[in-house]
């Protein structure tokens, strides 16, 4: 549990701090992202524009020394653009592989939905195996690895919709949301001269991380927990409102995300809170509604939350 004579919760206590010096008034989101950072597993920030989904990414990698690329889509963007290509080399005569922006420890993919569908798909391979192929030949990606993706919830002139199968590999969905006056006031206070990203200081590192990522595999689930996480799946496929619900990836996704909030509150296990608090947002982008129950107003948030109040809570 430790990494030179320094306490894991240590180190997470610190990078909560250090991610709260630059995102004002948002505990909880910041809660959320180690969380997927603790469980290896992608984000998707759906939010408005302005309300601070990259700078969170840059302070994220900031923090624990990663290696950070930015890619910002648009409709030209071409998969070779991500993932990266061969290069015919004059000198000696041989293709040499340049690697794309993917090869990163964190990629924030600006406004994903900006770009074509055939773009959009290079990344799941990356986002599931942690590796890309290109020609035929894989590449190994960095460890660790995750995807950080921003889309516009208002705008849909020139997007194209994320497909179901890129939807589930996102571990979480985020919304940031607009501060309140008061944590507004401080963010203008806190970028009279500089922001505050410029003075932010690593915490930890790459190693560091990946040891916690290995820890939190350990926290212990109990049968009946677990059970409950498999019945609140289940209540997405049998609902007559969901017209395709939750995978049994998402049921594998909840179980590692429990275990890391377990992990960020200093817990050796997991209990039903943990999955209850996380059950919306781990769901929330994997669930489709019928015709009816969308044009009928219903919203996804709600629906999850009364199949969630519908089942007993292990005791």
């Amino acid at each position: 549990m430790e990494k030179n004579d320094r306490p894991l919760h240590t180190v997470i206590l610190d990078l909560k701090e250090n991610l709260k010096k630059v995102i004002h008034g948002k505990d909880d989101v910041i809660d959320y992202v180690l969380v997927a950072l603790f469980s290896e597993g992608n984000i998707l920030l759906e939010d408005v524009p302005g309300v601070g989904k990259t700078t969170l990414a840059k302070s994220l990698a900031k923090s624990v020394q990663a290696e950070f690329h930015r890619v910002q889509f648009t409709p030209d963007l071409l998969p070779a653009d991500i993932v990266g290509g061969s290069i015919y080399n004059t000198r000696t005569g041989d293709f040499i592989f340049r690697k794309g922006p993917v090869f990163g420890n964190i990629l924030l993919v600006d406004e994903i939905n900006r770009a074509s569908p055939r773009t959009q798909s290079a990344l799941l391979e990356a986002m599931t195996e942690k590796q890309v192929t290109v020609e035929g030949i894989s590449h190994k990606l960095p460890d660790p690895f995750i995807v950080i993706a921003t889309q516009n919830p208002i705008e849909f002139h020139g997007t194209y919709p994320l497909p179901e199968s890129q939807l589930d590999r996102f571990l979480i969905s985020l919304k940031i949301g607009y501060p309140d006056d008061e944590k507004e006031m401080d963010i203008l206070n806190s970028q009279k001269r500089s922001h505050p990203i410029d003075n932010l200081t690593a915490v930890a590192d790459c190693e560091t991380l990946t040891e916690i990522q290995k820890s939190v595999r350990d926290v212990g689930v109990e049968d009946s927990v677990a059970k409950y996480i498999l019945t609140i799946i289940r209540g997405t496929r049998d609902d007559h409102r969901i017209k395709l619900g939750a995978s049994p990836r998402a049921s594998l996704m909840l179980y590692r995300a429990s275990q890391a909030l377990a992990f960020l509150r200093n817990r050796e296990f997991v209990i039903p809170d943990d999955v209850k608090e996380l059950a919306v947002s781990i769901l929330i982008h994997r669930i489709f509604l019928d015709k009816t129950s969308r044009y009928s107003g219903e919203e996804k948030t709600q629906i999850i939350q009364e199949i969630i109040n519908s089942i007993p809570v292990p005791v």
